[in-house]
């Protein structure tokens, strides 16, 4: 989410996404969680000087503006932390060995059925690849990520 605010490779396909679903043309899920991962990012940002204050506020707001028309549009499914997807997480966390966000990534791909699993993190693909998900990487996989964009 966070290419989507902060310019950096991959934000341009980041756009064409929320675009899309701006119009209805597709819907994202994310995880209860990633919200606080994205705030998260954008403080240490903040933290590290590549955002002044003033920046930082207005992505802020910018990001939760945003995220109420979705929910508005009904364009974006916020997932819950369950206790469901919590055991899923600890298994995926301990097959693939990975950060306890990304597990949960996979784990709520997992329990929402969606159609793809959309990362900048090479490990977080390659796991999801391996626990039977369609997961793009957000440039190494740019022509198959568009195909899924303008089939929707």
């Amino acid at each position: 989410m966070l290419k989507h605010y902060v310019t950096e490779p991959g934000t341009e396909i980041m756009d064409t996404i929320y675009d899309k679903a701006e119009t209805g043309d597709l819907s994202i899920t994310i995880s209860l969680w990633n919200i606080g991962e994205f705030l998260g990012a954008l403080d240490q940002k903040r933290r590290r000087g590549w955002l002044s204050e003033k920046e930082f506020e207005r992505l802020e707001k910018n990001f939760a503006d945003e995220l109420l028309k979705f929910i508005r549009l009904k364009s974006i499914e916020i997932i819950p932390v369950q206790t469901q997807i919590l055991t899923e997480t600890w298994n995926v966390l301990m097959n693939y060995h990975l950060y306890e966000a990304d597990a949960l990534q996979i784990a709520t791909c997992i329990e929402s059925k969606n159609d793809a699993l959309i990362s900048s993190d090479e490990k977080l693909v390659d796991a999801s690849r391996k626990n039977g998900l369609k997961a793009l990487h957000i440039s190494k996989d740019e022509n198959d990520l568009i195909a899924l964009i303008n089939k929707s």
